[in-house]
């Protein structure tokens, strides 16, 4: 009876949102071009919320539209009252709800908006009724593009993206140099999937306050369900739906000294949170088809890097994953960014004196104090948690739960 209308959605989280908003009866309808005529006149269903490509689509079938749906000119909920079809647009709220929860401040600040599309009307709407001083917004072929701002607009303060660029399963793209942008005070991103997208981590990584779009699409949905059944909702339970949806979905990756047992926790873990395990070392195997100290004395360290990159790669796109990886996956900047934008990543520190070489080609060759003090900086860099990896198994999972689930 309820639910959300788009072309492709095998991975929205608008039905667990909706789930914790009270809706149980929340369902994805995915529905091709062709048939969106039929859908719309059939409408068999009480609410819905739209998304790509329909946003602007739904609007001739509808009797009614709301002003701030008018003035955007795209809708992305409707719901049928007294036997019309009503059009509204709760991403403006969402939105704004991003922007203030960010503690961005917009007022009197120039601004880029990245796209032109539907979530750009409505990013535009609110940055306008924010007062922002000028906003630009750039396109691929408009007269403000993605080659000529870095001669106009690199004065900008406040960069936001409505693209899909970075979107899954794309991960990792970006359309912008933050670093040609001396001014800036503000990153904010609509895409939530991945969690963070590299516009994202390019911005904490310099320390430019920035958000995600996984809140926008929590408060949207909070006013679209207002909107379905007629009652308000406090504010306070977006928070809890979003911070609830970020431990659901994130991996947590373990790293660490090869020995630490960053293997048999993460089974551990595994059970105890019900995620999946990844051991990006056993894909390296998997693929390869020999051990690692055969791959170590017939390839190299340096093969054996790109091997761990591209399983590194593949495991961090996932999410609600338990990710193990090798020893030395922080000597390679670029990992990264594929363990941090689903991720939280725990550095499981263990005495070098505990620390077994057997079957371990680099702590053999350079010994393992060594190796761990070289290592040590960059595990720290990496780390959003350190967690004390003595004792036993139990311990060291328990550990990391707590330390988890206080962030």
């Amino acid at each position: 009876m309820y639910g959300l209308l788009g072309e492709h959605l095998p991975h929205s989280f608008s039905p667990q949102i909706h789930s914790a908003l009270g809706n149980k009866d929340y369902s994805l309808f995915e529905v091709a071009p062709e048939n969106l005529d039929a859908f719309m006149k059939e409408h068999n269903f009480k609410g819905i919320n739209v998304t790509i490509p329909y946003k602007k689509a739904v609007i001739p079938y509808l009797d009614e539209i709301s002003p701030e749906a008018e003035k955007i000119g795209a809708v992305n909920t409707i719901k049928i009252k007294d036997g019309k079809l009503c059009g509204y647009n709760t991403d403006y709220f969402g939105f704004k709800y991003m922007v203030e929860k960010s503690g961005i401040s917009i007022k009197g600040k120039k601004a880029l908006v990245l796209g032109s599309g539907g979530a750009s009307a409505t990013v535009q709407a609110v940055l306008r009724d924010m007062e922002a001083s000028e906003i630009i917004v750039v396109s691929r072929n408009g007269i403000d593009n993605y080659v000529n701002m870095y001669i106009k607009h690199t004065d900008a303060e406040i960069i936001v993206n409505t693209t899909p660029v970075g979107m899954y399963p794309d991960n990792l793209n970006t359309l912008v140099d933050l670093d040609r942008f001396g001014k800036l005070s503000g990153v904010l991103d609509v895409v939530y999937n991945p969690l963070k997208t590299r516009l994202i981590l390019d911005a904490e990584q310099r320390e430019i306050p920035s958000s995600a779009g996984l809140s926008m699409l929590v408060a949207q949905a909070k006013k679209a369900h207002e909107i379905f059944f007629d009652t308000t909702t406090e504010l306070e339970v977006c928070v809890q739906i979003e911070r609830s949806l970020i431990l659901q979905m994130c991996n947590i990756v373990l790293i660490g000294m090869a020995g630490c047992g960053k293997s048999t926790i993460g089974k551990r873990l595994s059970e105890l949170l019900k995620k999946d395990l990844i051991d990006t070392d056993e894909m390296i195997v998997d693929t390869e088809n020999m051990p690692i100290p055969q791959i170590f004395a017939e390839k190299g360290e340096d093969y054996f890097r790109w091997c761990e990159n591209v399983a590194v790669n593949i495991a961090g796109k996932e999410k609600s994953q338990i990710i193990a990886t090798g020893g030395g996956v922080v000597t390679r900047p670029e990992n990264y960014n594929s363990l941090k934008q689903n991720g939280i990543i725990v550095f499981i520190n263990r005495d070098a004196d505990l620390l077994p070489t057997n079957g371990r080609p680099l702590s053999q060759m350079h010994g393992v104090k060594a190796l761990y003090e070289k290592r040590m900086p960059l595990y720290r860099q990496f780390a959003d948690v350190e967690v004390d990896g003595n004792g036993t198994i139990e311990e060291v999972a328990n550990r990391i739960i707590k330390e988890i689930v206080s962030l």
